[in-house]
């Protein structure tokens, strides 16, 4: 059997999984706490008419002490949201959101849903419609918490008859009392005038309602930085209507006004016939981005960029310049060392080449880095449209990929050990063939140059990406191509002059020395990978993990022994390879199932997990805060973390300042963390903020030093800290 088959296994096995099992491990990927939330997407209506509202609703039941949050999650936590793929010419309208409740956790207090929520969502059917079945689907995520909070996503669909032509659809009795409850949950209109006065640091919020008696009254705003969610509020009521005395934001200037009055307030009102508990919407609110709609289509397409005007064009640029100076940089991260073995000795091979030849194997090294760039990319922008909330590195996120891309580094290793020959028999079929399959070995140079660099993250990179995932596709593609071009000069311009190259030594037997001593700095990262893929799946998972290196070797030997072998002796080579294939096409489906649950970073020498609870908690008490957000997979993140950060001069002064250090890892999906990056205009890790414990916050260079962090904490304020906030 030829050695094509393992061969494209073993280099592509992390591109070919990038798009779809990739994709599908960081979606939907199931784990142990998959029971917590149960999702079910209904209709009010039991069919479609052409040109008739249509009410969908997504059903979230909770396991007894866990909940979920609303569109303002309180002090800490993320909201559901909904990604719908529609029919084409239907349309999906905000989320509407049910009355809350108050939640508290220790000392902070979220608002959300415990039990059972039915979030209900208006569709806009189209004035034509086809023969039917109609097709609604749905990609729920969400944030389920007790004491731990465990990211969960749910794919949802539903199939819904179209109603016979002049009829309209009627109330579906399995679902009509489902959507009537949930009615009486959903805040309406006040009927009293109201408005939110100045108090200083207590404003309070009136209801002209001369009479109204009410108990159990609470205020949820829409802003989430406006009051202070756990503080308590305070209801009185008297002959002009009822007063809820409040608490602003500690995070707020003094000079800022009043916050306005825009929110639910519940209560329960003493009436004739008893207590009616009641919601009402307050004042104006822009609807919560928590649902969005894609039209199906036969083959999704990138979405259409917005038109670039002038100063955005500047913004572009810019970025795309950052973008060309990281990719320039990534060639000294030590994320592409691994791959650098691989380019010396393309470089030693070719150096006997015509210059002509040269050129041409550096122009498909570059084109194998700049179609890698641009999958990558393309990828990454169809599942953030798609809802996803995922940043660059989030195939890495994955224990699919991770596996991948070390059964192929170990493969590569293997064949410059000499165990067997990559491509080989190419020898036999002719100079064409030879030389075609040449400058393939210099473009997937350039894709595994690409996909191993992945974990790293340059200077001026960070801010380029971030940039350009934010401003549409053109532009994100654009900012992708100029950081491929960075990482593809440096040897498209030593092929470019082969004069260079002619300073090597020529192809000679002391090449096979120096591919066996090359083979090793890819056996390292092999071991560095398994690690990686240690923390993401269980025992059972990593088990799998393992003997799958162990059938990669053996279907590398089986290859090799068949290569020269005849008749019987070759037939069970090729059946011995076969088995390896399936063997590892099994272990990588029992990899996926056995995801590892949230594991939270230990505590230890003052270092915390993040939380955005705890982040929220320690900035109440107006104490500097420093939050690094990481991952095992981030080669960049471990080097700053054991070379600077971990530092006894770093190590004092954290402690000199009294600053709390809290740890995200983002070594698999977490979309609390996500959301974090996202906010300071980053798609990936590192992600170094340092809080003031004043309202103020820095953020830190992607490549830290400790002049750098010992210069960042020595300007903190004087009085940072809660020992000086209680003088």
């Amino acid at each position: 059997m030829p050695a094509r088959p393992l061969a494209l296994l073993a280099l592509l096995a992390s591109c070919l999984l990038l798009g779809s099992a990739g994709a599908q491990a960081q979606v939907t990927g199931r784990s142990k706490y998959a029971d917590l939330v149960r999702a079910e997407l209904v209709t009010q209506e039991g069919a479609v008419a052409p040109g008739s509202p249509l009410t969908a609703g997504v059903r979230l039941t909770m396991k007894p002490g866990w909940h979920v949050y609303w569109r303002n999650p309180g002090d800490s936590g993320l909201p559901p949201e909904i990604a719908w793929t529609l029919p084409a010419g239907f349309s999906a309208g905000a989320v509407e959101w049910p009355a809350p409740e108050r939640i508290p956790v220790g000392d902070l207090m979220n608002f959300g849903y415990e039990g059972e929520v039915l979030l209900t969502v208006p569709l806009t059917v189209p004035e034509t419609l086809g023969p039917g079945p109609v097709s609604l689907k749905a990609k729920v995520s969400y944030l389920v918490c007790e004491r731990e909070c465990v990211p969960g996503e749910a794919n949802l669909s539903l199939g819904l008859p179209v109603a016979p032509a002049g009829t309209s659809p009627r109330p579906d009795p399995r679902t009509a009392e489902l959507f009537a409850q949930a009615r009486e949950k959903v805040p309406v209109p006040a009927p009293w005038p109201v408005r939110m006065s100045e108090g200083g640091a207590n404003p309070v919020l009136t209801l002209d309602a001369p009479g109204l008696q009410a108990r159990d009254v609470a205020f949820f705003p829409y802003s989430e930085t406006a009051l202070e969610h756990a503080a308590p509020q305070v209801a009185t009521s008297d002959a002009a209507g009822l007063h809820l005395r409040l608490q602003r934001s500690s995070q707020a200037a003094p000079d800022v006004p009043a916050p306005r009055a825009d929110g639910v307030l519940t209560l329960t009102e003493e009436t004739a016939s008893g207590p009616v508990r009641r919601a009402y919407a307050l004042g104006e609110a822009a609807p919560a981005p928590a649902s969005s709609a894609a039209p199906a289509q036969a083959a999704p397409t990138p979405p259409a960029a917005p038109a670039v005007g002038p100063a955005e064009a500047e913004g572009l640029w810019q970025a795309a310049l950052l973008a060309f100076l990281g990719g320039l940089l990534l060639n000294l991260m030590p994320c592409v060392f691994p791959v650098l073995s691989i380019k010396v000795l393309s470089l030693v091979r070719h150096s006997g080449e015509s210059p002509g030849r040269v050129r041409l194997h550096g122009l498909a090294y570059a084109a194998g880095v700049l179609a890698t760039f641009l999958g990558l990319a393309s990828v990454l922008i169809a599942l953030r449209a798609g809802g996803a909330q995922i940043g660059w590195g989030f195939q890495l996120q994955s224990p699919l990929v991770v596996a991948g891309l070390a059964y192929g580094l170990l493969a590569m290793g293997l064949s410059l050990s000499g165990v067997w020959h990559l491509g080989g028999r190419a020898a036999a079929l002719g100079d064409g063939l030879t030389r075609r399959t040449g400058l393939e070995g210099s473009f997937f140079t350039g894709v595994l140059a690409t996909v191993v660099a992945t974990p790293c993250t340059a200077p001026f990179m960070g801010a380029a990406v971030g940039y350009g995932l934010t401003q549409g596709a053109a532009v994100a593609l654009t900012v992708f191509a100029a950081l491929g071009l960075g990482l593809a000069l440096p040897f498209a311009l030593l092929a470019a002059w082969p004069a260079l190259l002619r300073r090597l030594p020529r192809p000679g037997a002391w090449m096979e020395t120096l591919k066996g001593l090359l083979a090793f700095p890819l056996y390292l990262t092999v071991a560095w990978l398994v690690w990686v893929l240690s923390q993401q799946v269980g025992p059972t998972g990593l088990m799998a993990g393992l003997t799958g290196l162990v059938l990669v070797g053996f279907g590398a030997w089986a290859i090799e022994r068949g290569r020269t072998a005849e008749g019987l002796g070759r037939r069970g080579a090729q059946v011995a390879v076969l088995v390896a294939l399936f063997g590892l096409a099994g272990l990588l489906a029992v990899l996926d199932r056995d995801r590892a649950g949230p594991v939270a970073v230990a505590s230890a020498d003052g270092v915390e997990p993040f939380s955005q609870a705890r982040l929220a908690g320690l900035l109440a008490e107006h104490r500097p805060v420093f939050v690094n957000m990481t991952a095992a997979w981030c080669i960049t993140c471990q080097v700053n973390d054991r070379a600077t950060l971990r530092a006894d001069a770093v190590q004092a002064a954290f402690k000199a300042r009294d600053v709390a250090q809290l740890k995200g890892d983002w070594t698999n999906q977490n979309p609390e963390i996500t959301r974090v990056l996202e906010a300071n205009g980053r798609s990936g890790v590192p992600l170094y903020l340092l809080y003031d414990g004043r309202g103020g916050v820095a953020v830190l260079p992607q490549i830290l030093t400790e002049s750098i962090v010992r210069d960042a904490l020595a300007a903190l304020p004087a009085a940072a800290g809660p020992r000086a906030a209680l003088r």
